[in-house]
């Protein structure tokens, strides 16, 4: 999506104020910008963050924008504001690759391959005419599929979903045993209205669990007003450097294994695949560590105990997804004429439990490690967390690949 009549160049500094930067400087900064072109920046932002400068905007500069978005973004951003704070609704959203069960699979291939050019799709959806929610489809269903298939076929009917009034600590308690990577959202109605990403959700509880971790190490809360600017950027400038050197890291970790995407083409698939499940397993991690040294359960001696917890969680995780995973690639390789097809689900299923395993105890690890420096472990868990997680899938992944390949 992009917002209505926006020309604006969006070079990395600008955006990399509006996603990691002081969210007070954040709106300053939206301020002196168009509303289409403040809209179109703040639709590439990530939902908690957009959350938080859309609290501090002023009023009337958050209808200009509103009304400056797209029409179905604006939709979007209106309901929201509906939706009390600390809710589901705050964190939803909009539903994408959504279709009617009467579509065949080739339609709806034709279909995701111009949603996929802006927007992270993970699962596909299927409603009546009045929108109600019937059920999922997971990609790998799809991938299986003769394009001749009604999507009817291939639906799991009865999905679970949140309710958008749902406070996020007990969506967090209903969906702990779930491990979905995306959630749908419907009205009590049944109406699909919204997603919200496993990784948002855990995040969002994450920051309000370990809303006393600054205190905690020593470290001043971002966001008083009465901080000044000078100790801000002390603070603050540090993270943003280091976010930027681990986004290099992963892309180079990437563009090493430049060469076996070429020669295999499908492995590019399955990166996100990897990426997400892992990151997830890791925030899942994170969340119960970071709640644990809120509450002062996390004490000296106990990490090994809870780094091997997440290790073995990890290791369960991914040879239970690793098996689904890898029976995709050796079908969905079948499918290409690829005589690798055995070997490449073996490296799935390899890459997914050692990816899960790393990231599990990465999501203790990391913030153990930060607090015993000094550092709020809140802020800066998740530029570490990322990187360890993307880093450890996409070069496992794509290391075995080249190795065996």
């Amino acid at each position: 999506m992009t917002a209505r009549g926006s020309s604006y160049s969006f070079t990395p500094p600008v955006m990399n104020e509006i996603a990691n930067g002081s969210p007070l400087e954040a709106v300053a900064h939206l301020m002196e910008l168009s509303p289409s072109d403040a809209a179109a920046l703040l639709e590439r932002a990530h939902v908690l963050r957009r959350n938080e400068i859309f609290a501090l905007l002023p009023k009337q500069k958050l209808e200009e924008i509103i009304s400056a978005a797209s029409p179905e973004t604006a939709e979007h951003w209106k309901e929201y504001q509906q939706y009390p704070d600390e809710t589901i609704g705050r964190l939803m959203e909009p539903p994408v690759a959504v279709f009617s069960p009467d579509v065949t699979v080739g339609q709806a291939t034709e279909a995701l391959r111009e949603l996929t050019k802006r927007a992270f799709i993970t699962y596909a959806f299927t409603t009546d005419g009045t929108g109600r929610l019937l059920g999922v489809i997971v990609m790998r269903e799809m991938l299986l599929a003769q394009p001749e298939q009604k999507l009817a076929e291939i639906t799991l009917i009865n999905p679970f979903y949140l309710t958008p009034n749902l406070a996020v600590t007990e969506a967090m308690k209903t969906v702990l045993h779930r491990h979905y990577p995306v959630y749908p959202v419907c009205s009590v109605e049944g109406i699909l209205i919204g997603l919200v990403r496993g990784s948002t959700l855990f995040e969002a509880q994450a920051v309000e669990l370990s809303a006393q971790a600054g205190s905690m190490v020593g470290v001043d809360k971002e966001e008083r007003l009465s901080t000044t600017w000078q100790r801000s950027l002390k603070f603050r400038h540090p993270w943003l450097q280091l976010n930027l050197l681990t986004a290099f890291i992963a892309a180079a970790v990437v563009g090493a294994f430049e060469g076996t995407l070429e020669k295999v083409v499908l492995l590019a698939v399955f990166l996100p695949v990897l990426a997400g499940q892992s990151g997830n397993t890791g925030s899942q991690a994170l969340a119960v560590s970071l709640r644990a040294m809120t509450l002062g359960e996390l004490k000296s001696g106990k990490e090994k105990v809870a780094m091997l917890k997440e290790a073995i969680l990890g290791f369960c995780n991914g040879a239970l997804v690793g098996v689904t995973a890898g029976l995709g690639m050796y079908f969905y390789a079948r499918m290409q004429h690829n005589a690798d097809a055995l070997k490449l689900a073996v490296i799935v299923f390899v890459a997914m439990v050692g990816s899960c395993l790393v990231s599990g105890v990465s999501g203790v690890l990391v913030p153990v490690t930060l607090k015993k420096l000094g550092a709020d472990p809140a802020t800066a868990s998740s530029i570490f967390l990322t990187t360890a997680t993307d880093v450890v899938s996409m070069g496992l992944f794509l290391g075995l690949a080249t190795i065996f390949i």
